[in-house]
Parts: C-alpha cells; structure tokens; sequence
C-alpha cells in the first residue's frame, strides 16, 4: 500500500485500484481549515486525472470524528476580507470531492457536522457506523450550508425532511440517519472504513471506462425530465458502446473469465 501527502492535513492511500482520501488534521477533529481545504482541493484534482484510480473513498484518521466541518477557530480571527479570500478555496474542496469522474464512497463515525457531513454527501454512497453523528448546524453560527448542503441534503431526502433538519439545524444520531437515508449503509461500531474500502473493490473491479461513464450519466441526469435524462444516458452509451472495455468484457463474458481491462 503506498500513500502520498497532500500538504499536512491530507493523506491518500493505496489499495489497488482503489483510492483512500484521508482526512488527517486529528488535532482538530478534521476542522477544515484553509490549508486543509486546499489540499483536499489539490488531492482531488489529482485523482480525477488518475486512470489507475477507479473509486475513492473518503475516510478519517481520527478516532471519534469523521470531520466537525469548517474551522471557526480559524474564522474567529477572520476579517471580512479574509473571508471573502477564503471562500473560492473553501468551495474548491467540496466541488473537488463532489466532481470526482470515479464513484465516491464516504466512510463515516462519529461526528460529521456541517461542512463534515458536506463532504459526505459529496459522495455517491454515505457508510456510517453506529457511533456516527450528522447534521448541519450552520443556521445556529449564523451562516447556511455553503458546502453544497442546501442542494445535496434535498435531492437525498427530499425538501420538506431537509428544511426540517437544516432549519432546526439537529444533530442525527447513526440509527435514524439510517431511516431518514442521511446514511446509505449502517455497519457496527469501528468498521466503516473497512466496509467502505470492500464496497470500493467491488466497484473497482468492474470497468474503469464504464464506471465513469455510469457516474456521469447519473449526475448529469439527476433532476432533468425523463426525456432529457435518456438523451444524457444515451450520450453516455456511446462514449463506452465502441471502447476497450466494451470489447474486453463482452470477450471475457463470453471466455467465462474475468475481463482484464484496458481502461480506455
């Protein structure tokens, strides 16, 4: 397994085709701060340029937090200049995560609040174990959502369940983030990650061309009429029907053996 650094507060590991994203400022519970933002920025753009990495997962370092979002230690001493510099930065680490062409799995204990849970929900699929704690508070310093909360929060649970929780800004504990589909898959306490890095093999191990072209179909599509949305799909239909993964599965099917793919 091999890791690479991204600034002090950002790690990625290794295992295979997939990729882990840490969040590793424990100190801080993962606070994102300016210099953590903008390494999380700088990760993700390279991995949406790494054909070797075909799913990411995103984890924590520390042992009780996924992350307890943006850094308001750091934004107490923030002019209002500061925070106007601040801002494209912040936003380029949550777009960064939420821009990735590969599927997205986040892996989450304890608490993931604010920007934390913005992060998450960034991600296609949200493991959670049975210590986990979500929700955006934002409302109660003063702010909103600015992590892309307002939007993703809606399209999982629908409008009215998001108000509710944005507005009373709430903390949800593991088993009712279940219920309310906050969280995709709850797993027992201290194996999110290793839950989460399995499903990342399992969508590793299928065509890196065709998982791509997948995610985008589903982004894209998302909110537009049926009839759009089948344009979208079939858009992305032929950006794979005529590549080396079509040929190589349809060959490995048919040789009942596993594909190896070419990626492209």
């Amino acid at each position: 397994m091999s890791e690479e650094r991204f600034g002090e507060f950002v790690l990625v590991r290794r295992h295979g085709h997939v990729a882990e994203l840490a969040l590793d400022r424990p100190k801080a519970m993962n606070a994102v701060s300016t210099e953590m933002a903008r390494s999380l920025g700088a990760a993700c753009t390279a991995l949406g340029g790494d054909k070797d990495a075909r799913v990411v997962v995103l984890t924590s370092t520390h042992e009780r937090a996924f992350c307890v979002g943006a850094d308001l230690k750091e934004r107490n001493s923030f002019t209002d200049a500061d925070l106007v510099r601040q801002r494209p930065v912040a936003r380029g680490a949550y777009t960064g995560v939420l821009e990735l062409p590969v599927p997205t799995i986040a892996a989450v204990h304890g608490f993931a609040l604010g920007g934390g849970f913005e992060l998450a929900l960034s991600c296609d699929v949200i493991v959670a174990d049975a210590t986990a704690v979500v929700g955006l508070p934002e409302v109660s310093v003063g702010v909103i959502p600015g992590g892309g909360g307002t939007q993703l929060l809606p399209r999982r649970v629908g409008a009215a369940r998001a108000a509710e929780l944005v507005f009373t800004a709430r903390r949800v504990e593991a088993g009712e983030a279940r219920e309310l589909g906050l969280v995709d898959v709850l797993v027992e306490e201290g194996r999110d990650r290793e839950e989460a890095l399995a499903l990342g093999a399992r969508m590793a191990a299928n065509s890196p061309v065709g998982l791509r072209a997948a995610k985008k179909a589903l982004r894209l599509g998302h909110g537009l009429d049926l009839r759009a949305g089948l344009e979208v799909e079939d858009a992305a239909w032929r950006s794979v029907a005529f590549s080396g993964d079509r040929a190589e599965g349809v060959r490995a099917f048919n040789e009942k053996r596993a594909p190896e793919w070419p990626g492209e």
